[in-house]
């Protein structure tokens, strides 16, 4: 299947393309660098790459005209085999958590709008509903495009990664829309999933809040699906403590940023919540893709540790995660979670749980408060990890 083994240099192609049986061997000759032992089917996953590569390169006027093909192939060949060598290094259970949170994170504000006043635990099982039917639409696609039989299934760790990888990436497509617009497939995807309500039935609102006068409409005002309207005209009336929460929790993200230096981050926020795509968001603040890329990973360490610190209490409560909502989980999951735990680390989440001061609880756990911090954004951490590989369990 493969040519004999040949070593390419970025500076040694002076063929217009470089022939996917040589692409696909550099690859297997880095991919075997980085893992010392090479795997059975990296010569499989390295060509189908290379292949991926190819597809890609042909089908883009931009890269055809660049005069530039050979660079595109080795940037792209090279991109896709690191991607899939993180995965392959977290290993199968870890990098299915990673994939799994990567994603929830793109569709957590599409699933279902703020305004239907979901709680953490409603959103999350959305969430859970729509990735598990969108795991099985990426499967599809990878067989489809890489040509393969109608039930294969990633068997090997390096198989797995590269399905994850190209979960991944098949996620991150950017579909065209009227108005020159672009989003993201799974972003499409799930605000589609959102709008699969049942059928809207036509019911009279009146007739809701006053019952009926006659026997027919007293009749119809028994049904369930009117007694339905009743209960959400009473129990969902808007909760301005809702907004005011998830402002302060933004006006204190931005404090936060601020205090470290991070404008851009700031600004970049701000530019978030007004929804624009990431081409819209280049443009405002003069980024290449590349310099997006390393704003957005600066701003995901900041967030999570805005998050897991001094913040804490303010950004569960919001999430509707807080201790005393058993940090999101449910009563099995609680009482598991905590038998994991270790002595001193049952004993920080009792003190925590009684709104017990960081210095009270260093006295206690005999260490100081910057470490009883420490301690506990890993704890919170865990609890993060714990609840999605129970997802994924």
């Amino acid at each position: 299947m493969f040519a004999q083994e040949i070593s390419i240099q970025d500076s040694e192609v002076t063929l217009n393309s470089i022939n996917p049986q040589a692409l696909a061997q550099l690859l297997l000759q880095e991919l075997q660098t980085t893992v010392k032992t090479l795997p059975a089917s990296g010569r499989a996953v390295t060509l189908r790459m290379a292949l991926e590569v190819e597809r890609i390169c042909e089908k883009s006027n931009r890269i055809q005209n660049s005069g530039e093909v050979q660079t595109w192939q080795l940037s792209l060949a090279r991109h896709r085999l690191q991607k899939c060598l993180e995965y392959y290094k977290l290993g199968s259970r870890q990098g299915r958590v990673e994939l799994h949170s990567n994603l929830a994170a793109m569709v957590y504000r599409h699933v279902a709008s703020f305004e239907s006043q979901l709680s953490f635990q409603a959103r999350y099982n959305l969430i859970e509903d729509f990735l598990q039917g969108f795991y099985v639409e990426c499967l599809r696609a990878f067989r489809r495009e890489h040509v393969m039989e109608a039930d294969y299934t990633p068997r090997t760790r390096l198989e797995l990664a590269e399905y994850m990888a190209f979960t991944e990436q098949y996620a991150k497509r950017q579909i065209g829309l009227p108005g020159r617009n672009r989003q993201r497939l799974i972003v499409l995807r799930a605000q589609g999933f959102a709008k699969g309500q049942p059928p809207e039935t036509s019911m009279d609102i009146e007739l809701a809040v006053e019952g009926g006068k006659t026997e027919e409409a007293e009749a119809q005002s028994r049904t369930s699906a009117m007694q339905q309207i009743r209960e959400k005209m009473v129990s969902e009336t808007p909760d301005p403590a809702e907004s005011v929460l998830r402002d302060r929790v933004i006006a204190e993200l931005v404090q936060y940023l601020e205090s470290q230096g991070q404008s851009d981050c700031v600004k970049y926020l701000t530019l978030k919540m007004q929804d624009l795509q990431a081409c819209d968001i280049d443009k405002a603040m003069g980024l290449t893709a590349r310099q997006r890329d390393y704003l957005q990973q600066r701003f995901k360490y900041h967030v999570e540790k805005f998050a897991r610190s001094t913040n804490w209490k303010l950004v569960h409560e919001w999430l509707g995660a807080d201790i005393n909502q058993k940090l999101g989980m449910n009563s099995q999951q609680w009482e598991t979670f905590q038998a994991q735990l270790s002595a001193d680390q049952q004993t920080l989440l009792q003190l925590k749980a009684t709104q017990e001061s960081d210095k009270a609880i260093a006295s206690a756990l005999k260490c100081t408060p910057k470490q009883v911090q420490k301690r506990w954004a890993k704890l919170l951490d865990m609890a993060f990890n714990y609840r999605n590989t129970e997802a994924l369990a």
